[in-house]
């Protein structure tokens, strides 16, 4: 399996942002499936996760109101819609499966003036 994720790029304060994570190699539409970050010198943490038919989504208390998971199971693609972007969300973005092993390269989000 495999998980390629793009979309990432600098962008001023108060902007917007949407993440793709192509998916493949396994069953996506069965899996439940997580977006994560990682600051400089911090570990990674959970942002976002959704339920395989995307009815059912969770977010971190930080970015809860601005950002946005989603999926389409016919094109198995993941998205995070990311609005009203601060400093503190600069990060690597990565996506992430239970059911393969490994992450995906990342995709970097740079919010600066």
């Amino acid at each position: 399996g495999r998980l390629v994720e793009s979309g990432g790029g600098l962008v001023q304060p108060g902007g917007s942002l949407r993440l793709s994570c192509a998916a493949s190699g396994f069953t996506f539409s069965s899996a439940v499936m997580w977006w994560y970050r990682q600051a400089p010198g911090k570990g990674r943490e959970e942002v976002a996760h959704i339920n395989s038919d995307g009815r059912v989504a969770f977010y971190a208390d930080s970015v809860k109101g601005r950002f946005t998971i989603s999926r389409d199971n016919d094109e198995n693609i993941l998205y995070l819609q990311m609005n009203n972007l601060k400093p503190e969300d600069t990060a690597v973005y990565y996506c992430k499966t239970l059911l393969i092993p490994d992450w995906g390269q990342g995709t970097q989000v740079t919010v600066s003036p």
